[in-house]
Parts: structure tokens; sequence; C-alpha cells
């Protein structure tokens, strides 16, 4: 594999406690890095609690359960993503998951029909994202599903969206945005307000198909939403270092969460993804208290898990 940078001691000591909360491991229909049980030894090892499962293809319930009894040590979190191959905005399976023990509904996001429309205009000999190339396989086998859209045609949104809100409310699972437009999600997040949802967090608004500027980052967080950094983003050159670092000092850091959306073959191991996210907001001067907010502090409130005794007032789930 390629060779990657190695996270420093101190980095590493810094995301101890951390949730990973948005990684893609085996088993999966895609070939991954590594796979779930596995990485949890890896994490124990790195005295990270523990990692939110996420694919876009099926839930992760059942199966984070499997990893919890094998690594009791280690905080395997199950999801549900919204697309396609669960019925899209499907209230069945929301509830199914969160009856299941899932914390995290990812809204559409290789479906939704953002992606859709933003996948379509990528230039000729881009390259796609591996599930981008899934996608190609099932239209090319006749098995193209309509987008899921989360708004009606007059852009207000759905019953069904508030439908699967009230059981993301009603399960106090964790809302993300996915790979809706920046407008979508800031009509999503309102109606999940209103709808009880408790913990809200924007998925990577600085990935290509969502893109979304300084001064709606800072809105969507002033909704209560947490802005997903994720350090793919910038390390697979989807956007510069000095942007994402930008828009985290201007949104507050406070406001922003770390996560490593690896596990694709050829990246850096799952396991180093924090701390080489910490390494890299060190080097751009960034307080070591800063970090663990986002890294430790802000990804347990995001899992359901317990806050630890220097966690601020937010991530207790108290008011600020």
């Amino acid at each position: 594999m390629t060779e990657h940078p190695q996270p420093t001691d101190h980095a590493r000591h810094l995301v101890r406690g951390a949730y990973d909360v948005h990684i893609h491991v085996a088993p999966d229909v895609m070939r991954r890095r590594i796979d779930d049980v596995t990485l949890a030894d890896r994490f124990a090892e790195a005295g990270m609690a523990g990692f939110v499962l996420k694919s876009h293809y099926v839930p992760t319930a059942e199966r984070a359960e499997v990893v919890r009894r094998a690594r009791p040590g280690i905080d395997a979190v199950g999801a549900i993503t919204l697309n396609a191959s669960v019925g899209g905005l499907n209230p069945i399976a929301v509830e199914i998951a969160g009856r299941g023990g899932a914390k995290v509904v990812w809204m559409p996001t290789v479906d939704s029909a953002n992606q859709r429309r933003c996948q379509a205009a990528e230039p000729e000999g881009a390259t796609p994202p591996m599930w981008a190339r899934l996608q190609a396989d099932l239209r090319e086998a006749g098995m193209a599903a309509d987008p899921v859209e989360v708004l009606d045609a007059d852009g207000t949104v759905s019953e069904r969206t508030r439908q699967v809100l009230r059981l993301i409310a009603r399960h106090d699972m964790t809302l993300a945005t996915g790979h809706l437009h920046g407008d979508e999600s800031a009509r999503v997040i309102d109606a999940a307000v209103e709808e009880g949802v408790r913990r809200i967090v924007v998925t990577h608004p600085e990935f290509t198909s969502q893109r979304i500027g300084l001064d709606h980052q800072r809105d969507l967080a002033a909704k209560g939403a947490l802005l997903e950094r994720c350090f793919t983003t910038p390390y697979t050159g989807k956007v510069g270092w000095d942007l994402w670092f930008t828009n985290i000092r201007e949104a507050g850091p406070e406001n922003s969460v770390l996560s490593s959306d690896l596990g694709q073959p050829f990246n850096p191991p799952v396991e180093d993804g924090l701390a080489l996210c910490a390494d890299k907001l060190l080097e751009a001067g960034f307080q070591d208290e800063e970090i663990r907010t986002m890294a430790v502090h802000n990804s347990r409130w995001l899992a359901g898990a317990e806050p630890l005794p220097d966690a601020p007032a937010r991530a207790t789930g108290a008011k600020a």
C-alpha cells in the first residue's frame, strides 16, 4: 500500500477517548482496507472509544452489536443511510434501525438528488469514488433508482421526511445530512429541530457535492448543528487545507466535529485518521483544547456516549 504520514504521539494523545463518527470498513459491498473487528483492536490500542459504522447500502446496527460482543472494550455504533437500497425515506427501515440500536441516520448520500446532479456534471475522465462505480454497475444492470427527494415540489420538507425525523427524535438518534444540497440541509435541519431531534451534524460541508460556503455554515451551526470536518476531504485534494482550516476557525471549533471518512484501500489506516487530523490542525496553530473539543467531546455527543469530565457544555447536552 501507499506510504502515508504517521501521527505524532501528541496527536494520538489528544484524540484518546474519541469516536470516529464516519468510517467505511469491511464487510461491505466494496473493497475496504480493514474489517470492523480488527479495527476495534486497533482503536483499543490507540485509546479511542469507538466508531460509527457507515454503509451507503445496508443498515449496520446488528453488525455493530456483533463487534461490541467480540470486542467489549470498543463501542461500535450502528447506523442507517436512507438510499434506495433501504427504500429511501423509509420510516419502517428507520424504526427497525432505531429498535435495533442504531444511533445515526444519514439522509440520502449516493442516491440524493443533489449527488445525482453533481455526478452528472463531473468532467469526462474524472476519477469516480468507489461508490460511483457501483452506482454505474447498478444502472447498467437495469437497477437505476429514482433520486431520493427530501423536499416537495414547492421546496417544503416532505411529510415523508418529517415522519423519518420524528422517528429519529423518538429513538434519540443523530441526524446526519448526507449528500444533500446546503439549502436542502437548512430546511431539513429546521424541520428536525421542530420535530425534536437533539443531535444534528452537517455531513462534510466541504465535499464536492456540498461546497457549503462559510456564511451558510455559520447559519447551520446557529441552528444547533455540528459541522463535520472529514479528513479525507482535504487529504484527497477535494478542498485545500487552508480553506478547511479557515472554515473551522471562522465557524468556531466548538461547532465542528472531526471524522476520518477513511476505509478505502488506498488511503491511510482508519485508526490514524483522527490523529492525522490533529497533527494538521496543530501545524495550523489550533490549540489542544480546540482539537480535543472537535475530536473527542463533540464526537462523543453525536455517538450518544457519556461526556467526559472535561467536556464543554454543548458536548454534555446542556445549553451553552
